[in-house]
């Protein structure tokens, strides 16, 4: 085979192709793993809400102003709702939760689902908010009575060591998914549910 010769025309079609065969490359690895990484995405929110609502054997999804709610039921009795909320104002960004509210709008229990703190500083969130130690624990707490803040800001919980900045960001995700359904009748509309709305969604009970 005749060798090309080393001139500028040569170099950028040479450059060309091997930028085309990168960008198929990618194209078709970005093809095959999309599927899989959404079915697991999907997998770990159906896992966290299981997780943050009280026992339940059959969800409801409803929106309110463009927010996908669950509300779970165990037979014919609603039990607590469970919301995603965003943050954007993490020290590392974006911090995505899901935040479950009991029968009483009370918190049940949250689950992080994303976020991009600092290792062993903002990541302790995902625990640290549920830890029965000093005044860690949102959990029981019923926003409607006090919203959540931290020390520092004249509230009622503990910030996460060297973390003031990400402990905000993450209160106020949870405030904001109480907002999203303080102004919705949860119960009222938990108890007029159709027979074709009771078969939509089956769940394995959540015990």
């Amino acid at each position: 085979m005749k060798k090309l010769e080393s001139n500028l025309p040569n170099m950028v079609m040479v450059l060309t192709a091997i930028t085309l065969i990168a960008s198929f490359l990618l194209a078709s690895v970005y093809g095959v793993t999309k599927a899989p990484i959404e079915l697991a995405k999907e997998k770990k929110k159906e896992v966290a809400i299981k997780n943050v609502l009280p026992p339940f054997n059959r969800i409801e999804n409803d929106t309110i102003e463009g927010i996908v709610v669950y509300k779970g039921y165990k037979d014919a009795n609603w039990v607590g709702t469970a919301v995603e909320s965003v943050s954007k104002n993490g020290f590392g960004g974006e911090i995505k939760i899901i935040v479950g509210f009991d029968a009483k709008g009370c918190i049940f229990n949250y689950t992080v689902l994303e976020q991009k703190e600092t290792p062993g500083l903002g990541t302790k969130m995902i625990d640290w908010f549920k830890t029965s130690k000093n005044k860690q624990s949102i959990l029981g707490k019923n926003i409607a009575q006090e919203e959540l803040k931290v020390s520092k800001d004249g509230g009622n919980i503990d910030a996460m060591t060297a973390s003031t900045i990400s402990s905000r960001a993450f209160l106020e995700a949870v405030n904001n998914a109480y907002s999203t359904i303080s102004h919705y009748d949860t119960h009222t509309s938990a108890t007029q549910v159709s027979d074709a709305a009771t078969a939509a969604t089956p769940w394995v009970e959540n015990k």
